[in-house]
């Protein structure tokens, strides 16, 4: 089976110390971010760059299933943003938000170039990940190799209803240790059945990198993956606030001229249908697909939703409506 390589590019702005033995200091103002890095082509020089970006307590081996698929056509890349999975966490909580996340991509994409190339750039994100590209394909004039050619948004759009903010601040950054894996699961599934059915295979799978084992001093067992402080700026968000910045992410949408799919679960709290259909009516003209029985958000595990963007990013020029 196809497996993914572990990378790193340095970006700008402070990092905290590792904090596992495997992660060796990064320089003064800058951090570490890893990337997961797929390529079945045989080519490592691939001119097609997929970047793949997760939700705001996921991690970049979420896309593996979809990338398994991606990795036979082009380069895909699927970072983990800092403070998530192997990447550094940061020294100050307040650095988790989405400007120095979009800084970061742009690191990363300036990396990529100039170790190969990229004549053609394409972007999947989930929620977060979504806000992400939104950010990055939204603004005019950003340093990218090659402007995004299209782009997925799982789930997410300029306007974010209030009531999926609270509900993942309920868990967000709360502290939690496991026994094992399963226990993990077990517990991680208690959250997120929004996501939709999975065997309990596909969510052990995904449930994997969510974890990091602790170290014996610290009375082993496993945690989550993630630094408990990108909470803070979450919780500092007020629904004034999440209202207030509306106009600015409508702003960005409107910018987008890349073609644009938006994925939706059809029982999402975060993604109301009208939100979409707005979407889909300016802008880039988002085309929308809908799946039934999912919520917040499609994992991109189950076979139609991979097909959704497979179809999508790999369709012939031309083939793709406006």
């Amino acid at each position: 089976m196809i497996e993914p390589t572990l990378n790193y590019v340095l970006c700008p702005g402070p990092a905290a110390a590792p904090e596992t033995p495997d992660r060796a200091p990064a320089p003064a103002q800058q951090h570490r971010m890893a990337y997961w890095e797929w390529n079945a082509t045989g080519n490592p020089a691939h001119p097609h760059v997929i970047v793949c970006v997760h939700g705001l307590s996921r991690q970049g081996r979420d896309f593996d299933a979809l990338a398994r698929v991606l990795s036979q056509h082009a380069r895909v890349v699927c970072p983990d943003v800092v403070g998530r999975g192997r990447s550094d966490w940061l020294a100050d909580p307040m650095g988790y938000q989405i400007p120095q996340y979009a800084a970061d991509m742009l690191a990363l994409l300036a990396q990529l170039h100039q170790q190969a190339p990229i004549t053609t750039l394409d972007w999947v994100g989930t929620s977060m990940g979504g806000l992400i590209g939104m950010g990055i394909t939204g603004q005019p004039g950003l340093p990218l190799p090659v402007p995004v050619r299209r782009l997925v948004l799982n789930d997410v759009g300029p306007v974010i209803q209030w009531q999926a903010l609270q509900r993942i601040g309920q868990y967000l950054g709360q502290p939690a240790r496991f026994a094992s894996l399963q226990q993990a699961a077990d517990a991680m599934w208690a959250i997120s059945t929004s996501f939709g059915p999975h065997t309990p295979a596909q969510w052990l799978e995904l449930s994997r990198a969510m974890v990091r084992e602790l170290p014996h001093s610290a009375g082993g067992g496993l945690a989550l993956h993630y630094d408990p402080a990108i909470a803070v700026p979450f919780k500092t968000l007020t629904q004034e606030a999440a209202v207030a910045g509306e106009a600015a992410l409508w702003q960005l949408y409107d910018h987008i001229t890349a073609q644009t799919l938006l994925l939706r679960g059809a029982q999402s709290d975060l993604l109301s249908r009208e939100t979409a259909q707005a979407m889909a009516q300016r802008g880039p003209r988002a085309q929308v697909v809908e799946f039934d029985g999912v919520g917040h958000a499609p994992t991109l595990v189950a076979k139609d939703q991979v097909a959704a963007v497979v179809d999508f990013l790999l369709a012939a020029e031309g083939a793709v409506a406006g």
